[in-house]
């Protein structure tokens, strides 16, 4: 069988996106209308981690106060305040957290900011 025109060596593709610093971190943003699978944020998954551990500790009766808890870990007190704070979010937005589907917008830094403790108005705060 033969062709009629030869397959090119090469191919060319030309995807439009662009590199955004995030955290640390280089992410490649694709243009709107393409959601590709996206992964769980480690950090943010770790955070949620650490922080329903020090809570079954704190209740647990192993440590009697944070103090203690922040002395045992090697972490600042306020360090672990704002991320035992993580352990008042909403079951639907953790459960988006650990499926990776938070979205980009949602990061450990905005995590670790005050927010409503009303799960009705966490969704709208975390723009999910």
């Amino acid at each position: 069988m033969t062709r009629a025109s030869p397959i090119p060596e090469t191919v060319t593709l030309h995807v439009p996106f662009r590199v955004v610093k995030r955290g640390g971190r280089k992410e490649m943003h694709l243009p709107d209308g393409f959601r590709p699978d996206r992964k769980a944020d480690n950090t943010l998954v770790k955070a949620l981690a650490r922080a329903f551990r020090w809570k079954r500790m704190l209740e647990a009766g192993e440590f009697a106060t944070i103090a203690e808890l922040a002395e045992r870990e090697g972490i600042a007190p306020s360090y672990i305040t704002r991320v035992l704070r993580l352990t008042l979010l909403a079951p639907d937005i953790v459960e988006a957290i650990l499926d990776g589907k938070q979205g980009p917008e949602v990061t450990l830094a905005q995590g670790l900011e005050p927010f409503p403790l009303a799960w009705q108005l966490q969704s709208s705060h975390f723009s999910l």
